[in-house]
Order: C-alpha cells, then sequence, then structure tokens
C-alpha cells in the first residue's frame, strides 16, 4: 500500500506547534527555554514557527531544554493540509 508522506513544511509546521504546545503546558516562555539550551530565543521561535529543521543534536538539547523525553519530543501529530478556501 503506497502511504503519502507530508510535505516537509507541513512536517515543520507540525513538529512547531508541538513544541510551542509542550512549553506552554510547562508555563515556559521562549526564553526560558532557549536560554536552558544556551541558544538565542530567535532559535528556538524558528522552529516553532516551523520555519527550519532542526538538527538531530538540536532536537536532544530541545529535549533538555524543555525536560523532555526524546519519544515525548518526537511523538505529534501531523497535521493535514488544508484546502485552499475558494
Amino acid at each position: 500500500m503506497l502511504r503519502l508522506l507530508p510535505t516537509k513544511k507541513i512536517l515543520q509546521k507540525s513538529f512547531g506547534n508541538h513544541v510551542k504546545e509542550l512549553r506552554s503546558k510547562k508555563n515556559l516562555t521562549q526564553i526560558d527555554v532557549s536560554s536552558k539550551m544556551n541558544k538565542d530565543q530567535q532559535s528556538l521561535q524558528r522552529v516553532e514557527s516551523g520555519n527550519v529543521s532542526p538538527s538531530l543534536y538540536y532536537l536532544f538539547e530541545l529535549a533538555e531544554g524543555l525536560d523532555v523525553s526524546i519519544e515525548e519530543l518526537m511523538c505529534f501529530k501531523i497535521e493535514k493540509k488544508k484546502k485552499k478556501e475558494k
């Protein structure tokens, strides 16, 4: 059975939304998390907005910064592609 993969943009956006949700549930700001990671706030903002694909190493740093397991960080729902309104 052929299964279609999501586009890169949809995957990045879905992951970014998941990261933002994890951070918000812990009542952390982007500055709180990025400081724990020794990164600037803009780095995390780009991930949360879905504008970048973080490296494997960054994902481990992010899990540390959010105080979650790598499994929890990577277990997210991929959003469906929205149909254009007419």
